[in-house]
């Protein structure tokens, strides 16, 4: 309950950084009763409007489908590669499938396994 909350949070022998991918906490508001904001758009997946919410000023923007759009439409204008192409695809299917690796070993240190998705 309580909609989406997706979160990078690495943890590495010198800092902890935590990136809030969604909800994007740029905006904080509190509305003390729900008929204050009935008629305004906050944010998707928000149960109640009253209490604490992160409404997203742009919130197509913050979650960078414009960009991702503008991307696609010029690697096929322009013939190139897009920036987030298979390579990145491949890396990060390998970094999160150590990731549940890890979890499932209760957070024992999993080697991420590059060579076997690149057939080596």
């Amino acid at each position: 309950l309580g909609g989406v909350h997706n979160w990078l949070e690495v943890f590495a022998n010198n800092h902890r950084t935590r990136c809030n991918l969604n909800p994007i906490d740029a905006l904080e508001t509190y509305n003390p009763r729900e008929e204050f904001l009935k008629d305004v758009y906050v944010t998707e997946k928000l149960g109640t409007k009253q209490g604490w919410s992160h409404p997203a000023p742009d919130e197509d923007w913050q979650h960078g489908y414009p960009q991702e759009f503008q991307d696609f439409s010029e690697s096929i204008g322009f013939d190139r590669e897009p920036l987030s192409g298979g390579e990145l695809a491949r890396d990060t299917i390998a970094v999160l499938y150590s990731a549940y690796l890890s979890a499932e070993r209760r957070g024992a240190e999993v080697e991420i396994p590059f060579r076997h998705f690149l057939g080596e």
